[in-house]
């Protein structure tokens, strides 16, 4: 019997988000349980994609499922290790969430479409061509293995109004209905590490 775990969330203000994540070289039993529980951690806190630095991982995975969004009913899940985004065009608006800053969202512009080479589960080379929601899912996750947020793309004046929900998050003032680990509960670890 195989066996899930939801992982806890990062959030805004943990070292973690700002990382940049590292190139996977192998496939290890390890690899594929943090897969496993990143589609249980994105599913359980109704996502449609994860990096596994919003679940404290520094390696270079990220996991989609948009198959419940209206007219993507048929789009697989999909795993993707080492994204290598090659070619970017045109592009749209379109208002964003994060399952790391929960109760946030605002309007980003980004590549309507983009070709993408990566590598599956199996470690096999893949090459696809993305636009619309897909494009737009896996450039925010690619951000974050990157150590970006959707929040960088906007604009200062709107950032500025946001302060205010960013700073609670830091203190620790989060609501979510999933698990959450936050920035005050990261510096408690890595105290700890440190002992």
């Amino acid at each position: 019997m195989i066996f899930m775990a939801v992982l806890p969330i990062y959030t805004y203000g943990t070292s973690v988000l700002r990382k940049k994540a590292v190139k996977i070289t192998e496939i290890t039993d390890g690899l594929i349980t943090l897969v496993k529980d990143m589609f249980e951690t994105m599913h359980a806190s109704s996502g449609i994609g994860l990096a596994a630095n919003q679940v404290g991982s520094l390696l270079r995975v990220l996991v989609v499922d948009i198959s419940d969004m209206e007219g993507y009913e048929e789009q697989k899940p999909l795993v993707i290790l080492n994204p290598e985004i090659l070619i970017q065009n045109g592009s749209s608006e379109m208002e964003e969430g994060c399952l790391s800053i929960p109760g946030l969202r605002n309007s980003v512009t980004r590549s309507e479409k983009i070709s993408l080479r990566y590598y599956d589960i199996n470690f096999h080379e893949k090459n696809i061509e993305a636009d619309g929601l897909l494009s737009r899912v896996i450039l925010h996750e690619v951000d974050h293995l990157n150590g970006k947020l959707f929040i960088d793309h906007i604009p200062k004046e709107e950032y500025k109004k946001l302060l205010p929900l960013l700073q609670d998050m830091e203190r620790g003032i989060i609501d979510a209905d999933y698990p959450v680990v936050s920035a005050i509960d990261d510096k408690k670890k890595e105290k700890v590490r440190l002992l």
